[in-house]
């Protein structure tokens, strides 16, 4: 029997067991998917947390903030909103953004191919990104101060920003060897200078009431 076969008689439910990042290959499941927002945790199907105004409005400025460094310094960095990474088969997270440098991109590529998919471009993330971030849902804090810190350190993601727009705080981390050390942390209306990427400045009040 096929893994489409056997994955399309399964009840597409939150909370049910025994999910894999193979499974949204099945164009049945992948349909359930997208209808709404959904993370495999350890196996299980999982709803995300709601996402608010307030959050989704900061992880917009900021990356507004980056794309203008980006573009002034020819960077070439490329960004997407709600984009699930495959951590590995147990893990698929939907990160609130992922910004690929030039060299991500090229790895990400090489990674898509060797899948040998029908449409490259339609692949989920396959590789470490050099920065992931996430806007904090109210009530769902741990999720991922603790749950993706953890699996992003251990996944090889470079750099993981953490953006709180009711507290007004953004937690910048840098990856050193296999855990996150933080790089830099800025509340209200501060200017962060010193972060992991080059020259870039991030002015809080941009990313609040931009």
């Amino acid at each position: 029997m096929t893994l489409a076969a056997l994955t399309s008689t399964r009840p597409f439910k939150p909370g049910t067991t025994g999910w894999t990042a193979r499974d949204l290959e099945d164009p049945a499941i992948e349909r359930e998917w997208f209808k709404g927002g959904y993370e495999i945790v350890e196996g299980v199907l999982t709803t995300m947390p709601p996402a608010y105004f307030a959050g989704g409005n900061a992880a917009a400025n900021l990356i507004f903030v980056l794309k203008a460094h980006s573009k002034e310094h020819k960077l070439r960095w490329r960004f997407a909103a709600e984009a699930d990474i495959v951590i590995n088969e147990l893990r698929v997270p939907r990160a609130d953004a992922v910004m690929l440098t030039p060299k991500d991109a090229k790895k990400q590529d090489e990674a898509a191919r060797a899948l040998a998919p029908s449409d490259p471009k339609r692949l989920r993330i396959l590789i470490p990104p050099t920065l992931v971030i996430e806007s904090i849902s109210p009530g769902h804090e741990l999720h991922d101060r603790r749950t993706k810190k953890g699996w992003y350190a251990k996944f090889g993601v470079a750099n993981y920003w953490i953006v709180d727009a009711y507290q007004k705080t953004l937690d910048c981390f840098r990856l050193e060897a296999t855990d996150f050390v933080l790089d830099a942390k800025g509340k209200g209306d501060q200017i962060l200078k010193k972060v992991a990427f080059a020259g870039v400045v991030i002015p809080l009040r941009d990313i609040w009431e931009g």
